[in-house]
């Protein structure tokens, strides 16, 4: 049996007004006792959901590091970037002195731009503070798909990926750096998804890499999900 807390939501838009809600008490808690804090948001279609409701929440932000859960090996303007689309939906409309970590370099492939990027986020406030996943169809979190192994993905703090089915690329932060993380979040929508938390709270794949997470996390696991 896995351990997740699962919130379900009747829409997108009540979902998002919780989460933010949320994401605002529980780092308003960490800088209470830290004098920095770290937040983790995933690109996808969803997140552009419920980002916006995080300007309205009330917080330092000039104590928060924004960064990202993974990107896609594109240049930042390019309409699939993770970065762009946080900036877009979160960044461009927080206080200017809000701290944002990207992950793309000037390297032609993410391979080459390990180190680099590992240096870039050994810079945050660490453990990672609040870490928000979305989950795909596969049980893949972030760039760690099923089928790679991972027992290799924690010599970095990220790790770089060829994607089965993919037209890019990948850089993703690495199973250890997400799972030391002091809380974690997912964000599931859809009927597939719901399904696949069902089957895996009763019966944990160790092929799919939301169980690795959740086997090697101390961190409580909340899940925001939604049809």
């Amino acid at each position: 049996m896995i351990s997740i807390q699962r919130h379900y939501f009747p829409d997108i838009e009540s979902l998002s007004q919780s989460f933010a809600k949320y994401v605002e008490s529980t780092l308003q808690n960490i800088l209470t006792r830290k004098q920095h804090a770290t937040l983790v948001v995933p690109g996808g279609n969803t997140p552009r959901h419920y980002l916006p409701a995080l300007v309205e929440c009330t917080l330092p932000w000039d104590r928060i590091t924004v960064t990202l859960s993974d990107e896609r090996w594109v240049n930042v303007h390019d309409e699939q970037s993770n970065e762009r689309l946080v900036k877009q939906y979160l960044m461009n409309h927080l206080p200017a002195n809000t701290r944002f970590v990207g992950l793309k370099t000037q390297h032609n492939n993410p391979f080459d731009a390990v180190d680099e990027i590992h240096q870039r986020l050994d810079q945050l406030s660490l453990p990672l503070s609040l870490t928000v996943l979305g989950l795909g169809e596969d049980g893949h979190i972030a760039s760690l798909f099923p089928g790679m192994n991972p027992d290799l993905l924690s010599t970095h703090h990220c790790v770089a990926v060829e994607p089965p089915l993919a037209p890019s690329l990948r850089v993703s932060l690495s199973l250890a750096m997400l799972a030391e993380s002091e809380q974690i979040t997912l964000v599931v929508t859809g009927k597939t998804k719901r399904e696949l938390l069902d089957r895996l709270s009763e019966d944990p794949d160790p092929g799919l890499p939301i169980i690795w997470l959740l086997q090697r996390t101390q961190a409580p696991v909340m899940v925001f999900e939604t049809d």
